[in-house]
């Protein structure tokens, strides 16, 4: 159970943010008067791929960096080899570029179940009760919910398991394509799965239409404020694989739009010594007014519409509510989340009926090299770029990872601060409030594990206790 905690210095520290992937803490500060002066998120994990994967070979590149994560190793697998095809100048086959977008979407399909009805609906379904806000919650409140939840994660992992080798790390994506076709059996039965996933993705999005309807206010308030959104975009269609990345305005007016080879031109990142991870803004409009959000809640602010009908017709709605308007309150993360999930099994269905799926040449011969090269996907939790440097032999020299989350930080930030100056009086919280700052961090959905990407010194502390406990030496290197 989270406990909030009060150190000497006016500090109020909400440890461990629970119900994400990964390891953090809020850290809220208080000025003389007890009000909030600032807050923030704070990563407390450091994994440091990107300087280990130095020395590598390229082609082991999109298996080391699966490992990164164990929510989205397949979108880490996509841009790593899409990040190693660019430098070499390869095109995989057309059946093999499907076959890679649906395993993307069956990532998508399982993720957006598994938040959304585990880790994020306890929140609406036992906002008071502590001991009830859990999976096993869900299960006592609503067995049929559970069961949905169950049966949706399940297509997108059986998905990920047929078309990448296995259910967790995938193994099939190599530089130039694919190791395997998919079978006529297989085929077969994704079908079938996903068939019956068509009308459980549409009533994932009724149920979170109706939570809509009965807390408008808060979805309209709660952690929400302007930003830049950012997403890729395919001649303006909501784009999961590839595409441009486009940047709009809380307005929804065009700010930018670029390829992902480009993003360093466009993005710049900072250190924050706050924390393991960095801060990112949009270079043209400076750190305070170059933030920008990531994900589905900007996804679907970017896109003008969506490829597949049903979930086409849910987004009209949905951009009604804002007169047209992008969506601020991140509570609408949720929102649109499900009606993600409801194109990701359209476009599945829709891909799995095609023959084009069926072909058998999966793969081109690649021929050892080096150079620059930069890949990106729409991970969950929105665009993720890989980027390589390599000599002539195809070793690493250098890679950089621009994770979202990392992209959402300031967001985050920004959201942890406005629900606490609004809970926080006379220097304390109350502890049924707790939640209510941990739930504007779970509508990012934040991967704590990926967005660890330091620079400077890493802070190392030794302490020295004797038998009964009592502390007789304190030891800091770093930091």
């Amino acid at each position: 159970m989270t406990t909030a905690t009060a150190a000497p210095a006016r500090t109020i520290r909400i440890e461990p943010v629970t119900r994400i992937e990964g390891h953090g803490r809020v850290v809220i500060d208080l000025d003389a008067a007890g009000a909030v002066s600032d807050a923030y998120l704070q990563v407390l994990e450091f994994r440091g791929f990107e300087k280990f994967c130095e020395g590598r070979m390229l082609w082991d590149m999109p298996s080391i960096t699966a490992r990164i994560c164990g929510f989205c190793p397949v979108s880490h697998t996509l841009a790593s080899v899409k990040a190693v095809e660019a430098m070499l100048g390869v095109t995989p086959p057309p059946t093999a570029l499907l076959l890679r977008e649906l395993l993307n979407l069956g990532q998508i399909i399982q993720s957006h179940a598994l938040h959304f009805f585990v880790l994020a609906m306890p929140d609406f379904l036992h906002p008071k009760d502590a001991l009830q806000r859990n999976v096993f919650g869900l299960l006592e409140k609503n067995k049929d919910l559970a069961g949905n939840a169950i049966r949706l994660r399940k297509v997108g992992q059986d998905i990920v398991d047929t078309i990448g080798g296995g259910r967790l790390h995938p193994v099939t994506c190599i530089p130039g394509g694919l190791t395997k076709r998919l079978e006529p059996v297989e085929r077969i039965d994704l079908l079938k799965s996903v068939f019956s996933a068509v009308e459980l993705a549409r009533a994932a999005v009724t149920m979170v239409k109706n939570l809509y309807a009965a807390n408008r206010d808060r979805f309209a308030t709660f952690a929400s404020f302007p930003t830049l959104y950012a997403g890729l975009v395919r001649d303006g269609a909501l784009a999961l694989y590839d595409g441009t990345v486009r940047v709009v305005d809380q307005n929804g007016a065009l700010v930018g739009e670029f390829p992902a080879a480009a993003y360093l031109e466009e993005i710049e990142e900072r250190v924050d010594e706050r924390s393991w991870m960095k801060g990112v803004h949009l270079k043209s409009r400076g750190p305070d007014a170059g933030v920008y959000r990531v994900a589905p809640l900007a996804r679907l602010n970017v896109a003008e519409r969506i490829s597949t009908p049903l979930a086409d017709a849910e987004l009209k709605e949905w951009r009604a509510i804002g007169g047209g308007r992008p969506q601020q309150g991140s509570l609408f993360y949720h929102y649109a989340r499900m009606i993600e999930l409801l194109h990701a099994v359209e476009r599945a269905r829709d891909m799995l009926k095609s023959p084009d799926i069926m072909g058998t040449d999966v793969r081109v011969p690649v021929t050892r090299g080096g150079g620059e090269g930069v890949g990106v996907v729409e991970a969950p939790r929105g665009t993720l770029f890989h980027h390589y440097w390599a000599n002539d032999d195809g070793r690493v020299t250098k890679v950089n990872l621009l994770v979202s989350t990392a992209q959402n930080k300031t967001a985050m930030d920004r959201s942890v601060a406005q629900v606490a100056r609004m809970l926080v009086h006379g220097g304390a919280i109350a502890p049924a409030d707790l939640n209510q700052v941990e739930i504007a961090i779970r509508c990012y959905d934040p991967c704590l594990s990926c967005s660890t990407h330091a620079y400077g010194r890493m802070p190392l502390e030794v302490v020295l206790r004797d038998p009964e406990g009592k502390t007789v030496a304190t030891y800091r290197h770093g930091g």
